[in-house]
């Protein structure tokens, strides 16, 4: 008997119903499924409940995991529901698409033909638009894809938007080389002007399979429009595949993109096709089952043949009955949670509404646009904020797939989730906060194998910005699992086979080919941080060579303070950190020798760097348990003060420093602060002197009644041409104080004005101060007042 095909929109659950029922009627023996033929092995993972979607498969190269794909299964794409009725039912099934590995070595460029028109702009969620063999790393953005529904990666960027449903518009990405959207095209004819809104009517919501009315329609499409060249290899491939089938089996079942249905039907000599495919080379590839998301199925994150709503389509796949009230109900159990009050009698309201405004627009059913209108009104309030946070939580959601322990991954992967599952340390899709302690055991290995993943470029764990910094007890991570994770553990995997073999291979690759002395030092922190003692020692020696051959005392200095941390806090994570500190204290004596001559006659940009390189050191020898160290810093830093020629705000900021060790006393500093805010200096420089001394906090200004009285004293006295000149200066400076710091010494200067000024009452009224906004008061009353009638406090204003 002839074989059945299905044509189906991608992760369609309209489709997926439809294509089960089709399956329950006439049960076939065999199923033909659109997808990478190298995953034929796979398929029988499918009945293990382990395998949990959304996953993926992943296609990668053996020679360069880098050029990698992924093809995405939800629950409710019909693939996925055809292999697990066909897997529980032990049918056998094909993948019958173009081998990914053809696509691996096809370097040749796909125009489109010269009668080709310009590209439509095709929504994300047509149901099969184009799609190319350019391999994976293609510039083409918009044909990347190996298939109709697959995402790929390349060594430029990490998931790329791809495939065939691929809509303009996404960050690097061309148009859709198919020269028209079936979807957008019925849906016009039919009188919608949202495609999305069309199918979700003709398909979705309706009880019938309509595979027979979809391929008619795609028939007529195709007929009136240019083929792409990648659509007829793709296609050939597929009816080579049929045939070599129809030797085997009589009843085939066939479950492809509705775009390629006219091609599978129609009647081709078996010499045309096998002129298209002759040629075509095969590279080494392997596949294997990863972990997927909602969001990354979403057609906003660039995934070509994504869907708007992955979170609803979800929901109409797994209700069979009161679609509109249980997604209203979940909708409140989102609001409750985030503490806004919504009722049942909300629930109901909006029930209703969503019902009304479907009957309204002549839909058979209330979609999504109907009860997200119908939430906003009747529970959100019309609050934008609250609409977003239904529509990240189920409309999109972030549900996170996964995969049996026993599947096949390399070894890297497979060392990952034992150590997720020794550690307790779940990869989620959304985004949570994990603090740890370091003194317990688990939690410090926990902060090892977040920073080892780190260092093979596998980010699952960001330090929190709040985090109260390195070297303490406590640590703040901010946790998220992202799907081509999958593919940079492939990557990692030609390092190593554990998490700490390929992040000590990579440390200590990365210490040889080190261009400069800061990059070795970020090295020797992150063998601290990710415990890789077997790199420790190669990382060290190439910090020695690189400090014996760089001569710069800036590179000198920002190596120092990192170096610094790992010598005090290497024993809160039990480090052995011998030979470090010899290499440190060399680097210090170097930056001791070489700073006096660094610091003469430097520009504003050059001191303001050398600033922060001074406070940064100086942080770090206050970390090390050295106190002749300690000494010969602070000499060097008093010998430097002393300069002639030493800009404004390295001269303020290293009396400071002095004055907070305890070499100055506040007369001596008095004294130095005089100097540049006498007469005669220009403002700008004592500005900067001002800067200088006064960055990094203001209590100073608070105790110091002196010191208070010079400054206030010396900003009344600046010329008032200079003033514009030094005020940014000295918003920044008294900018950066705390708010309590700029409030207590406010408090302290306007303290004798306000005494003097006080009147008996306590009120503290300046008759004359008042009359300066009398005249403005006037103007907006309308009528002319005295200050005495506006603020005397005898009549109580």
């Amino acid at each position: 008997m002839p074989e059945r095909v299905y044509g189906i929109r991608h992760h369609g659950p309209g489709s997926a119903r439809a294509v089960v029922q089709e399956l329950e009627s006439h049960p076939p023996d065999v199923l033909l499924v659109e997808g990478p033929p190298e995953a034929d092995d796979l398929v029988r993972w499918v009945g293990d409940a382990g395998l949990e979607p959304p996953v993926a498969l992943l296609g990668y190269a053996a020679d360069d995991p880098r050029r990698a794909a992924f093809w995405p299964f939800a629950v409710f794409s019909p693939e996925w529901q055809a292999i697990r009725w066909a897997v529980e039912h032990n049918v056998p099934v094909r993948f019958f698409d173009l081998p990914f590995a053809f696509r691996l070595t096809d370097d040749k460029p796909h125009d489109p033909p010269a009668d080709a028109p310009p590209s439509s702009t095709a929504p994300p969620s047509s149901t099969a638009p184009p799609s190319s063999t350019a391999p994976p790393n293609s510039d083409d953005g918009a044909g990347d894809a190996p298939a109709d529904h697959a995402a790929t990666v390349g060594p430029d960027a990490g998931l790329v938007p791809t495939g065939p449903d691929a809509g303009p518009g996404h960050e690097g990405e061309a148009e859709p080389r198919r020269p028209v959207d079936p979807i957008g095209e019925l849906a016009a004819a039919a009188g919608y002007d949202d495609p999305e809104r069309w199918w979700e009517d003709v398909v979705e919501h309706r009880g019938l399979p309509a595979f027979e009315a979809i391929a008619e329609a795609m028939t007529a499409i195709r007929e009136s429009s240019p083929e792409d060249p990648d659509d007829l290899l793709r296609e050939a491939y597929m009816r080579t595949v049929l045939r070599e089938v129809r030797k085997s089996y009589d009843d085939i079942a066939i479950v492809c993109g509705a775009w390629h249905v006219p091609a599978l039907s129609r009647k081709v000599a078996i010499k045309d096709d096998a002129a298209l495919l002759k040629g075509q080379k095969k590279a080494k590839v392997a596949f294997t089952w990863v972990p997927w998301t909602y969001g990354r199925l979403a057609s906003w994150s660039g995934y070509g043949a994504g869907v708007r709503s992955p979170g609803w389509y979800h929901h109409l796949f797994n209700s069979s009955s009161e679609v509109v009230p249980r997604w209203l109900v979940d909708a409140a159990g989102v609001l409750r949670a985030e503490g806004v009050p919504t009722s049942s009698a909300h629930v109901i309201e909006a029930t209703r509404l969503a019902e009304a405004l479907a009957t309204l627009r002549g839909r058979p059913l209330a979609g999504l646009a109907e009860v997200t209108e119908a939430a906003e009104a009747v529970m959100c309030d019309g609050e934008p904020l609250r609409v977003e946070l239904i529509s990240s939580k189920l409309v999109v959601g972030e549900r996170l797939g996964g995969v049996p322990d026993d599947m096949p991954a390399v070894p890297l992967a497979k060392d990952l989730a034992a150590q997720q599952r020794s550690l307790k340390l779940k990869p989620e899709a959304l985004e949570r906060a994990l603090d740890l302690d370091l003194r317990k055991e688990n939690d410090l290995k926990r902060s090892r194998l977040l920073h080892r993943l780190r260092t093979i470029d596998v980010p699952w764990g960001e330090p929190a910005t709040t985090r109260r910094g390195m070297g303490t007890f406590r640590e703040e991570w901010r946790l998220r699992w992202q799907p081509e994770f999958a593919v940079r553990l492939v990557e990692g995997s030609m390092f190593g086979t554990t998490v700490a073999a390929a992040a000590t291979a990579k440390v200590t690759g990365a210490a040889r080919g080190a261009a400069t002395l800061a990059e070795v030092t970020a090295l020797v922190e992150t063998c601290l941080l990710a415990d890789l003692g077997e790199a420790y020692k190669p990382v060290l020696a190439a910090l020695d060579t690189r400090a014996a051959l760089d001569a710069d005392v800036n590179h000198l200095m920002a190596a120092i303070p990192a170096l610094a941390r790992t010598l005090r806090y290497g024993d809160v994570r039990r480090t052995d950190l011998g030979g470090l500190a010899t290499v440190t204290a060399s680097l210090l004596g170097r930056v001791c020798a070489g700073l006096p001559s660094a610091a003469g006659s430097l520009s504003d940009d050059a001191a303001k760097e050398l600033r922060t390189r001074i406070d940064g050191v100086h942080a770090a020898v206050g970390l090390l348990d050295d106190q002749e160290l300690r000494e010969r810093w602070l000499t060097t830093l008093g010998s430097v003060a002393g300069r002639a020629d030493l800009h404004g705000l390295l001269a303020g900021r290293l009396t400071r420093l002095l004055l907070d060790a305890g070499r100055v006393d506040g007369a001596e500093a008095r004294r130095r602060l005089r100097l540049p805010l006498t007469i005669g200096t220009p403002p700008a420089h004592a500005a900067a002197w001002v800067e200088g001394f006064l960055g990094g906090g203001g209590l100073l200004l608070v105790h110091d009644d002196a010191l208070l009285q010079l400054l206030d004293d010396w900003l009344g006295d600046i010329p008032a041409g200079a003033f514009d000149d030094v005020l940014p200066l000295l918003r920044r400076t008294f900018g950066a104080f705390d708010m309590g710091e700029r409030r207590a010494i406010g408090e302290r200067v306007a303290g004798p004005r306000a005494a003097a000024t006080e009147s008996a009452d306590g009120l503290g009224y300046d008759p004359e101060r008042a009359a300066l906004v009398v005249p403005t008061l006037s103007e907006l009353l309308g009528r002319d007042v005295s200050a005495d009638a506006i603020f005397s406090p005898k009549e109580g204003r």
